[in-house]
């Protein structure tokens, strides 16, 4: 498909101001060059153009917001003076499988102050002698060069298509801990309500035991009150009678 036409079902009714992030990989360029992008495209934040056909980045329009370009399998050689003119502000570039030979088609990429990843895969240049010591010279903003920084200590893993939007990301991460501090607020509440719900169930039960106890006492005392006189008076006097055994003892020796 045409890079025109595909550029135009990418954006989907969205008009080019609403976008931040652009697709445009395995589409064609018949002549080598970007066509049908524009600085209309004021937000977009990321551009993916891999295996285009490119042989330069010359109709690259001025893209301010651009924090990340895949230009990777493409036939590149030269003209990156432009990636700084019209993207200032570039922090990732994936240049890997293109035509760039020596150390020097780099040097534009000095005014990228921004830049802080670079790939070049598959470029004759990585077959240099003190490739990398040559390229961290050139380029002192850089961090990283084909996923390792200086120390060969590798580059964290990131999704390319959001990895530029860092300022959403620290927004999102303190909004994420503050709910996440407000849940744990809650279930604590919550466990402190259930003990508290426990010890009143524990409470109501101890109540509970004393008043079956003092049924049952009550409940002797109103079968003694149902008894007729004489055998209410018969058993008071053999209550009295087992309470008293020293007494009748007394009597016997009397007698």
């Amino acid at each position: 498909m045409e890079m025109k036409k595909r550029l135009n079902l990418e954006l989907r009714n969205k008009k080019p101001a609403e976008v931040k992030e652009l697709v445009l990989d395995n589409c064609r360029s018949d002549d080598g060059k970007i066509g049908g992008l524009s600085s209309d495209f004021e937000n977009l934040e990321f551009l993916s153009m891999i295996n285009v056909n490119l042989l330069s980045v010359a109709n690259l329009p001025k893209l301010n917001k651009l924090r990340k370009l895949e230009l990777s399998d493409n036939r590149i050689s030269g003209g990156l003076e432009v990636l700084a003119e019209k993207t200032p502000n570039l922090t990732h570039l994936n240049l890997s499988g293109n035509k760039i030979k020596d150390i020097n088609t780099l040097e534009p990429l000095k005014k990228l102050s921004h830049l802080r990843s670079l790939d070049l895969f598959n470029c004759e240049v990585t077959t240099l002698i003190s490739y990398r010591e040559s390229i961290f010279t050139l380029l002192p903003q850089l961090t990283y060069l084909d996923g390792f920084d200086t120390n060969d200590k590798e580059a964290p893993d990131s999704d390319p298509e959001v990895d530029g939007l860092e300022d959403e990301y620290d927004e999102n991460g303190e909004e994420g801990e503050e709910e996440e501090e407000e849940d744990e607020e809650e279930l604590d509440e919550d466990a402190v309500d259930d003990e508290e719900d426990e010890e009143d169930l524990d409470g109501e039960e101890e109540e509970d035991g004393v008043d079956d106890e003092e049924e049952e006492e009550g409940e002797e005392d109103d079968e003694d009150e149902d008894l007729p006189q004489g055998e209410k008076r018969k058993r008071e006097i053999e209550d009295e009678g087992e309470d008293d055994p020293d007494e009748d003892d007394d009597d016997d020796e009397d007698d």
